[in-house]
């Protein structure tokens, strides 16, 4: 009897062994990471993050409902991963804790993370949470571009060097052509709108529709409302009201509410005005 309950004790130990050893495995620091970052990405990914996972969503504005979450798996990730990093800026930004912000944008911006790049640009550039340092933005700009980000590109244009010398837009268009040559759908919206402005280079509207129609392919929302746009009046090629419509309400789906402006205007295209020009009523179809 003694030795079947020894048995059974041993039997036991073995057990509760194994199971220490699997539930070791399943809470181990880098699978605990690994949770982390899932959370952190599902809350506080960056749509247009170039190191962002194709099967992550992200989204474009953190929700205030999530923003204790993301600072707290984001933050639990960052020292593994510069994505994460650059989402804990993310976060904190969307908590209105700019300098934290800017801090964890460097720390993933040092490891190569061109959005945080951009991010850092643009708080740097205006100011906000941090000292105003115009020649700190642009070179972070420039990196960003050069490693064929769009939004490094389309800012390195708009903004003024140190001591008043202009950006050039000739140049952030051929950098934005780079990023639209790597099937950046980011990069084809960018580059379509400085070919349906004339910015940086001549007036293209057959190019630019083209781009539209490339990034809109790739559900891009802006792009879709001015693929929408240019079929509607018939710009850079033939006019087809039914495509805009179609391209219009693929865009509100996704959340463009510039687009719910065109189906509108599909729905009355006549619209009637007084004589001094102010519109005095719609009709619709």
């Amino acid at each position: 009897m003694m030795k079947r309950s020894g048995a059974v004790a041993a039997a036991c130990s073995l057990f509760i062994g194994l199971l220490v050893q699997v539930l070791s495995g399943v809470f181990s620091p880098a699978q605990a990471q690994s949770a982390a970052l899932a959370l952190c990405d599902r809350v506080a990914a960056d749509p247009t993050d170039p190191d962002k996972p194709a099967d992550v969503k992200g989204t474009d504005t953190i929700a205030p409902g999530d923003v204790a979450t993301a600072i707290k798996f984001c933050k639990a990730a960052a020292g593994g991963s510069r994505r994460a990093m650059y989402e804990l800026g993310r976060a904190y930004a969307a908590n209105r804790q700019l300098p934290d912000a800017a801090a964890a944008y460097r720390k993933a911006a040092d490891k190569g993370s061109t959005s945080a790049m951009v991010e850092l640009g643009v708080l740097l550039a205006n100011g906000t949470g941090v000292a105003e340092q115009g020649a700190q933005a642009r070179a972070l700009f420039q990196r960003a571009a050069e490693a064929g980000n769009p939004r490094g590109a389309t800012n390195l244009a708009a903004l003024s060097g140190s001591g008043g010398t202009p950006s050039d837009p000739a140049e952030a268009r051929a950098l934005l052509e780079k990023a639209a040559a790597s099937n950046s759908a980011e990069g084809e919206f960018e580059l379509g709108l400085m070919l349906a402005n004339g910015t940086g280079g001549p007036k293209d509207d057959v190019g630019a529709r083209a781009l539209f129609a490339k990034a809109a392919a790739q559900n891009h929302a802006a792009a879709l409302e001015w693929l929408g746009a240019f079929e509607e009046a018939g710009r850079g090629g033939p006019k087809d009201k039914d495509a805009a419509k179609a391209d219009y309400e693929r865009a509100v789906a996704l959340g463009d509410d510039n687009a719910k402006a065109g189906l509108e205007r599909l729905k009355c295209p006549l619209v009637l005005s007084t004589k001094s020009g102010e519109v005095w009523t719609h009709l619709c179809f």
